[in-house]
């Protein structure tokens, strides 16, 4: 009986696991709301097994269903590329992506590297979501994004986490700051300072915070802000000190808007891939992790490499 499974089958169980009810699916798939309905309870019964909890008018996946999402995309996906290679044929890529990318990779790095992909692959629907390093996770987690891109690394179970390239975080001030001139600043003067931070959960909190909080007690948290401009705004209006990546802040600091400040903290992480174990990785999502790997911007950067070894340098004639 379970031969009989049909791919609009297929494409309501998809629609309703990815937008929580039976209305919105509908909607998306243009079918009426009974149809949609009748269409998931045949694929159920059909199966011998629900594939959601339902608590309400929401539905959620349970663990059958969480289990038979990606090989039911993966049908679905294979389907899209056998139609497209008949439209047109050759080895071009189709198909959509869907890219959950925290807040430094999404604003700095992400952008121009999805413009160059597009460009490349104009079938490929790439689509991008800013969100902070626990969020990514969450979407990759529950199959909202088909890969995430985050400030650190990830061992969530389930999960696979590769790193992609380095990230140097700097400690700025205003140029007016009491601290601005010393060659370099030491603990009590981190823990005298008041900090200008983005919201926990985000990747650059959770880098100073493991540098910091084992030599201080604490940090004096003035502001928890969850945008980099915002913060840079607050810092160089002198309201207190902030930790962002160099990426963040190379202009301001090449504008003597900001002032770095010298330190001996283990400020360097890493940007990470991040990518469900159960998630289909179609050629389209294959081919642009090869792109990321060709386009590491880690190789693309060694100015900031030799930067690094002159301030060194200073410190020691100091």
């Amino acid at each position: 009986m379970r031969s009989h499974i049909t791919l609009r089958q297929l494409e309501i169980f998809v629609a309703v696991a990815r937008l929580g009810t039976v209305s919105a699916a509908s909607q998306r798939l243009s079918l009426s709301q009974s149809a949609t309905s009748q269409g998931l309870s045949d694929l159920e019964h059909q199966l011998g097994v629900p594939l959601f909890e339902r608590p309400g008018r929401r539905l959620s996946l349970n663990d059958m269903g969480h289990r038979l999402l990606p090989r039911a995309e993966q049908l679905l996906d294979g389907l899209a590329d056998f139609v497209a290679a008949a439209e047109e044929p050759g080895d071009n890529l189709h198909g959509t992506l869907v890219i959950s990318a925290s807040a430094t990779i999404g604003t700095y790095l992400l952008p121009p590297l999805a413009g160059e992909f597009g460009s490349l692959h104009p079938g490929v629907d790439l689509r991008l979501r800013l969100r902070n390093t626990g969020e990514v996770i969450s979407d990759v987690q529950r199959f909202d994004a088909d890969l995430g891109l985050i400030e650190g690394r990830c061992h969530e179970p389930g999960l696979i986490s590769e790193p992609w390239c380095e990230d140097r975080m700097e400690i700025v001030c205003a140029p007016g700051h009491p601290l601005a001139g010393k060659m370099l600043v030491e603990e009590d003067d981190l823990a005298a300072e008041q900090w200008i931070l983005r919201e926990p959960g985000s990747g650059s909190r959770e880098v100073l915070e493991a540098a910091v909080l084992p030599r201080l007690i604490r940090l004096r948290v003035r502001m928890e802000l969850g945008q980099h401009e915002a913060i840079k705004q607050a810092v160089a209006a002198g309201l207190g000190l902030g930790c962002l990546s160099r990426l963040s802040v190379r202009g301001e600091l090449e504008r003597g808007e900001l002032k770095a400040l010298p330190h001996d903290l283990p400020l360097t992480r890493h940007f990470s891939l991040v990518w469900h174990s159960d998630r289909y990785r179609s050629p389209a999502w294959q081919a642009f992790k090869v792109f990321l790997g060709e386009r590491r911007p880690g190789a693309s950067c060694p100015d900031e490499e030799q930067e690094g070894s002159k301030r060194k340098e200073k410190g020691s004639e100091a």
